[in-house]
């Protein structure tokens, strides 16, 4: 099976480096047009440059076809006018990767509570900004892929990366959602969890793993998640080569008598309520207070 994207048109932000060039570069090997939309900034989200414009130099220099955007994921407005754009040139949009995002680490004691609100906007609010501006185009024209990114932070934590974190594990969210209210539509909406050597990771890996960490290898997973046989609501890892898929689960639970709820009898009852055997995922929002009251309905049998 042969991936194509021609006669597709492809979104990504933050692509003006790193894995959002990686991604721009490949979609449009393989046939897609291009926007590649970056504000230049650095790494803390300061400053401009003509990242993106490079990047389409590259592409054009190729044989595909792109354009840049400047646009700021952080302002609305300033999406709803690239969306305005590239629909008014290209007539859809077909594909939306969200990758823009920058870094303020610092441990949350000593952190500003604007670091936390900034890097919470550019990873949070960007992604549904941008994907707000190119939603509705997708519903109209029956098809939608969109790519969200999350990190193993957000999926886990990590030291001093609490605005990070918090950010990232609210993509997810989002993207849950997102795939339940495109269904109808074909839109389709998947995550990746991406390890990759890039600008956001040159400080923190040695050398030998920041090159084994290849942009590249992430590129492939990518690549399956926005295409026209993407499944929807998985979350991909993917990282030197290693590609594995994370899972929200939640265990089969412990139904407490009513005459046996209060503090005590959960702290009593806590070894089976923590209990990780007999996971199963966990599908929708909808399914804890299904589970409940399945349980409840078994009790009063």
């Amino acid at each position: 099976m042969t991936l194509s994207f021609t006669g597709q048109v492809a979104v990504i932000t933050g692509a003006g480096s790193g894995l959002g060039r990686a991604y721009a570069l490949e979609l449009a090997r393989r046939g897609a047009k291009v926007v590649v939309n970056d504000l230049g900034a650095s790494l803390a989200g300061t400053g401009s440059s003509n990242a993106a414009d490079v990047v389409v130099e590259e592409i054009l220099s190729a044989g595909g076809e792109a354009m840049a955007d400047l646009g700021d994921v952080s302002d609305y407005s300033q999406m709803e006018a690239m969306a305005a754009r590239v629909k008014g040139a290209w007539g859809g949009i077909h594909v939306l990767i969200n990758n823009a995002g920058i870094l303020r680490d610092r441990t949350f004691a000593k952190m500003d509570p604007a670091d936390f609100e900034l890097v919470v906007r550019v990873h949070l609010l960007g992604s549904a900004y941008a994907t707000k501006a190119v939603w509705e185009t997708m519903r109209e024209q029956g098809y939608g892929r969109v790519l969200m990114t999350t990190s193993s932070t957000g999926l886990g934590g990590n030291f001093g990366q609490a605005n990070y974190g918090a950010a990232k594990a609210g993509v997810l969210g989002f993207a849950r959602t997102l795939r339940l209210e495109g269904a109808k539509y074909d839109i389709r909406v998947n995550t990746i969890v991406p390890t990759a050597g890039t600008r956001m990771t040159a400080d923190i890996f040695p050398e030998d793993a920041y090159q084994a960490f290849d942009p590249a290898n992430v590129v492939p997973a990518a690549m399956f998640l926005v295409s026209e046989d993407a499944p929807t609501d998985a979350i991909v890892a993917a990282g030197g080569g290693v590609y594995q898929s994370a899972f929200i689960t939640m265990n089969k639970g412990v139904l407490l008598p009513e005459y046996a709820r209060s503090a005590e009898d959960f702290a009593a009852a806590w070894p089976g309520i923590a209990d990780p055997h007999g996971l199963a995922v966990f599908e929708n929002g909808m399914e804890q207070a299904t589970h409940a009251l399945t349980m409840l309905g078994k009790a009063g049998d």
